[in-house]
C-alpha cells in the first residue's frame, strides 16, 4: 500500500513522541527519538517536555551529570544531545564528514598546519581533556605550542576530535564559556568502525523518523550518498523499501507501524532547531513550504514553532507578559485553546528556570513576522 503524505507525517510525529506523551526515562526518550537539537542550552530540555509524560527538567540535569546522556558536535556539524550508547557509533559514522568540514575549510588550510599534524594532536588533546577545561585553557597551550594561528587549529580540533562538551550547572546544565571532555572513543579506531557507525546511524534514523529516503537520512546528517547506499547494501533485509507519495522509494524497519491517516495531532509548542524540522528533504513533512521563509532565517535559525494538527502553522517566543504565540493563518477555538493550554503550561516550566531562554533571537521578530493572529498567554 503506498503510503499518504499525511501518514508519513503522523509517521513522524508518532516516532518523535508528538503524538502523545509518553512515561519514559529521559535517556531513553532521547535514545528513541535518535538525537535531540542542542544548539541552544534550553532545546534539549523543551525537546523533551513535549515528549515525555510529566517531565521534570531536574531528570535531565541528572542525566547530563551522570553523562547517560551526551552532547556534543555530530550530525550536520551541529551540537546535539544523544544517548551515551549513541555517541561512538554516531561520532565514527560522522568523524570523515566533521574532520572534511574543518580541515578542508580556508580558515585552516590557511594556516601553516597540515592535516596529519591535526590529526596526531588527537591523541594528546585526548590526554588534556581527561578532566574538564574551558576551551579558553585549551587554546592557551596550544597556542604555547604552536604560536600563529593556534587558535584556528583548536577550531578545528574541537569539532572533529571525540570530545563532549561538560555540563557546568545553569538552568539547562550547560553555559558559556564552553568546557570540553575526551570521550573514551580512540579515534585511531573510528575509520575501522565508519561503516559500522553509519548503519547504527541510519537505523537510528529510521527508527525516529522514518519512513524515510536515501535523501532524508542525507540532509539529516549531511553524509554523502555513496555511504548511504553502501550502509543501506549492507544492511539488506534489516531495512525494508516503502512506496511513498508520487513514487517516491522510502526506507523503514521491518515490523514498524504507521498510524491510521485519521489519526489527531495534539498541538506542541516546539523549540528551536527541532529535530522533527531538520529530519527530512524539502518541503518537509511538518513545514508547509510557504511558511518555511517564516520559520528558517538566512542564517540557518530555525525559530520555536507552533504546531497545530501535525502541521507547523506559527511560531512563538517569550515576553514580559508570558508567551506570544503568531499564528500564520486562521486558527478555530479548538485549536487556539489547545495551544494556549500547552503555552500556559511551557510558560510555568520556563518560570522555574529562565523565562526567556530565546531572547537572543528576538530581533527576528523585531525585522517583523508576518501572521494572521497573535496572542499572549501567561503561565
Amino acid at each position: 500500500m503506498t503510503l499518504t503524505s499525511r501518514q508519513l507525517t503522523l509517521a513522524t510525529l508518532d516516532r518523535q513522541l508528538l503524538l502523545e506523551r509518553r512515561r519514559l526515562d529521559v535517556a531513553e526518550a532521547v535514545r528513541q527519538v535518535c538525537a535531540v537539537q542542542a544548539q541552544a542550552p534550553a532545546s534539549p530540555y523543551l525537546a523533551l517536555w513535549n515528549r515525555v509524560e510529566a517531565f521534570e527538567p531536574e531528570h535531565l540535569d541528572a542525566a547530563f551529570a551522570d553523562r547517560r546522556i551526551v552532547k556534543a558536535t555530530l550530525m550536520r556539524v551541529t551540537l546535539h544531545a544523544v544517548h551515551a550508547d549513541d555517541y561512538a557509533p554516531y561520532h565514527a559514522a560522522m568523524f570523515r564528514s566533521l574532520r572534511a568540514s574543518r580541515l578542508y575549510d580556508r580558515r585552516f588550510t590557511s594556516t601553516a598546519f597540515a592535516e596529519d599534524e591535526a590529526d596526531a594532536l588527537l591523541p594528546w588533546l585526548a590526554g588534556f581533556l581527561a578532566r574538564p577545561r574551558t576551551g579558553a585553557d585549551v587554546e592557551a597551550e596550544v597556542t604555547e605550542r604552536f604560536g600563529e594561528h593556534a587558535h584556528r587549529l583548536w577550531w578545528a580540533l574541537k569539532t572533529y576530535a571525540p570530545i563532549q562538551h561538560t555540563p557546568v550547572g545553569g538552568p539547562w546544565s550547560y553555559r558559556l564559556p564552553n568546557t570540553y571532555l575526551a570521550s573514551n572513543v580512540d579515534p585511531q579506531t573510528e575509520t575501522q568502525d565508519a561503516a559500522a557507525g553509519v548503519r547504527h546511524l541510519l537505523l537510528a534514523h529510521l527508527r525516529a523518523f522514518g519512513p524515510a529516503s536515501a535523501q532524508d537520512f542525507a540532509r539529516f546528517t549531511l553524509l554523502g550518498r555513496p555511504v548511504i547506499t553502501q550502509a543501506l547494501s549492507e544492511l539488506g533485509d534489516r531495512v525494508v523499501r516503502v512506496p511513498g507519495p508520487s513514487g517516491a522509494v522510502l526506507f523503514d524497519l521491518p515490523g514498524a507501524t504507521v498510524p491510521a491517516e485519521d489519526t489527531p495531532a495534539p498541538p506542541r509548542l516546539l523549540p528551536m532547531w527541532d529535530s522533527t524540522l531538520l529530519a527530512h528533504v524539502l518541503p518537509g513533512r511538518v513545514m508547509p513550504q510557504d511558511h518555511r521563509p517564516l520559520v528558517v532565517r538566512r542564517n540557518g535559525d530555525i525559530l520555536p514553532t507552533l504546531l497545530v494538527d501535525g502541521q507547523v502553522a506559527g511560531v512563538w517566543r517569550t515576553t514580559d507578559g508570558g508567551l506570544e504565540l503568531t499564528a500564520f493563518r486562521k486558527l478555530d477555538k479548538t485549536a487556539w485553546r489547545g495551544l494556549t493550554e500547552e503555552a500556559q503550561k511551557l510558560a510555568a516550566l520556563l518560570a522555574d528556570r529562565d523565562p526567556a531562554p530565546y531572547s537572543r533571537y528576538n530581533h527576528w521578530w523585531d525585522k517583523g513576522i508576518p501572521g494572521v493572529e497573535r496572542r499572549t498567554v501567561k503561565g
